[in-house]
Formats: C-alpha cells, structure tokens, sequence
C-alpha cells in the first residue's frame, strides 16, 4: 500500500462582531486597561455572549454568530472555500469545543448539518488543549485512509465566564477557526507529537454545569508552563529536531506572559511566536488555529517550514504538535 500523510490544504476563521475592550470591563469591576495589559497581553477579545452583547440568539438553529456552532460554521466554510473543497468531500468533521451549544447532542452534529458535509462528526474536548489534540486525531485519521478531515476549533467561552471575577473575566474570548486536512502521498507533515493529561488538577480549572469558571490562576500558570514546556520538547524529540528548527510557535493563547515563558524556555525566540491575544482574549480551543491562521494570512509560513503548536487546559490537558507547513 502506498504510505498516506496529511496535510493542511485551506482554512478559515470567524469572530463574532462584538468588540469588547479592557476599557468596558472597568463598568463591571475595578480594573484598568494597564493592569490587565500588564498581565495578560490583551487589550480586546470578541464577544458572542455576555453582558456586552446586546442579545443572544437561540442557539438553535445557529445564526449570527452567537453560538459555538454559528461559529464553527462560518470558520469551516471559509475553511472549505479556502481548500477549494465541498462539504460533501469531507469524510470527517471533528469540532474542538469545551462550550457546546447544548450537553446534548454533540455540537458538531448541528454543524455538520449546516454545512451539508459527509461522513462522520464528532466533537472532542480537551479544553485549551482540544485543537492539538484534534490535529492529531485528524492526521492520524488521515494517513488511515479516511480522506478529508475538517477540523475545527469553536469556542463561546463568555458563556461560561463569570462577570463578576476581576481575576479571571477579562482573560477570555470568543471565536473559531478551522482547518481541511487532505491525504498526500509519503509521510506528510506530522513529525512529531505528544498527549498527556493529569486528573489530580482538575481543581485548579473547573465549571460545575451552569455555573461560571472557576480557575487558581497561579497554580494554573506554575503548572502550564512545566507541562507545556515537557510536552513540547517530547514532540521535538520524536520529530528528531530541535527548538533552532522551529519556523513559527504557535502555543495556547492563555496569557502572553505563559506564552513567553515558555518560548524563552524551550530556546525559541520572542519573533518566531505566532500571537492574536491581544485583540481576542483567551478563546480556549479556538486559539491556535486562529493564532495560526493570523500567521499564515500574514506570510509567516513557506512550505517547508517547521511549526510547533502547544497547549494546554482544564483537565490538566496537554497537547503539542511539529507539522511540517506546505508538504
């Protein structure tokens, strides 16, 4: 048999249109734009719900961009306009969530439904780990044979925040972005990858079924740059490359201060990282492909080039990917 690889052939982002800025947070609770630039890095994040938006759809049917599954469409379609292909090309659908639009179904069901795609769906949550976990899942999905994946990153993380932590509420955001993964012929661009997940923290980051989040950020960011930094140098190992032969970092976009940390541990220059959270916030599952379509819309790859994306999230969930761009 001839061996099958992957690789990413077009992709698409959505955002819904509410703007919300550190400046409207200080009507909530007291906070400023300079403290929370200072530990953050974000200046504005996107809004789908919230006490910004002035209403929020049903979510269901989607529309409007007020839900995960608004979301996750109009970023899949781009995605498939993108690869020059049709929904019912796709074999299979997989939707990174941690804020499905209902417990049940799956979100990605009403999502395939949307985009009238063929084969399967499914929604997978790793939190902020979700959409490296999904890039894995899909490759491998892939090089099995399936055809094309459509992988998609969604989130509504307003709906889950709580508006009246001064911590917390100013770090997240909403959006999607979504990739089409293809079959090519000899190994393809995976070269490398690690998943882990560690239970006993499930208290650090958590939200009870109709509650708001709760998150110890300290621990949070004690514990994410060690499991990120582990996780990333394991995929480098098994990719037999090093940090110096990394093109573009693309990490969770929780706080750049985490994402920093990290690069400079890992040996990988401030320039080479690929960033939107100052103007979208934490948006949880959404963050790497968004940060990585930024980068690819931008230039910032050429085929060849060695990328390495890293996350981590509520679980405590870990995941990082060495894709080769353009193979």
């Amino acid at each position: 048999m001839t061996e099958l690889g992957c690789a990413i052939s077009g992709w698409g982002a959505a955002l819904p249109p509410t703007v919300v800025t550190n400046t409207n947070l200080e009507k909530l609770f007291d906070t400023s734009d300079q403290w929370i630039v200072e530990r953050s890095g974000i200046r504005m994040r996107r809004a789908a719900t919230g006490p910004f938006v002035e209403a929020t759809p049903l979510a269901h049917p989607p529309g409007g961009l007020g839900t995960t599954s608004a979301l996750a469409v109009e970023a899949g379609r781009r995605a498939l306009d993108s690869a020059g292909a049709t929904a019912d090309e796709v074999a299979l659908l997989v939707l990174c969530t941690t804020t499905p639009d209902q417990a049940i179904p799956a979100t990605s069901a009403a999502v395939a439904h949307a985009l009238g795609t063929g084969g399967g769906a499914m929604d997978l949550n790793a939190a902020c780990a979700g959409f490296t976990y999904g890039l894995v899942t899909a490759a491998s999905m892939v090089s099995a044979g399936i055809g094309k994946v459509l992988l998609i990153g969604a989130e509504t993380m307003t709906s889950v925040t709580n508006w009246e932590d001064r911590t917390n509420a100013f770090l997240f955001g909403d959006g999607a972005g979504a990739v089409v993964l293809q079959p090519v012929s000899g190994p393809g661009s995976l070269l490398g990858w690690d998943l882990g997940v560690d239970g006993s923290l499930v208290e650090l980051l958590y939200a009870d079924h109709g509650s708001g989040m709760v998150m110890k950020g300290k621990e949070v960011f004690r514990q994410a740059v060690r499991a990120t930094v582990d996780s990333a140098t394991t995929a480098l190992r098994q990719a037999k490359v090093s940090a110096d032969d990394i093109t573009l970092f693309v990490p969770h976009q929780a706080n750049q201060r985490i994402m920093h940390a990290v690069a400079s541990r890992l040996g990988i220059p401030v320039e080479r990282i690929a960033s939107v959270i100052e103007w979208t916030g934490n948006t949880s599952a959404a963050s790497i492909p968004l940060a990585l379509i930024d980068a690819a819309d931008a230039g910032r790859l050429a085929a060849g080039d060695l990328v390495l994306l890293a996350g981590f999230g509520a679980g405590m969930t870990w995941a990082s990917a060495v894709w080769r761009w353009g193979a």
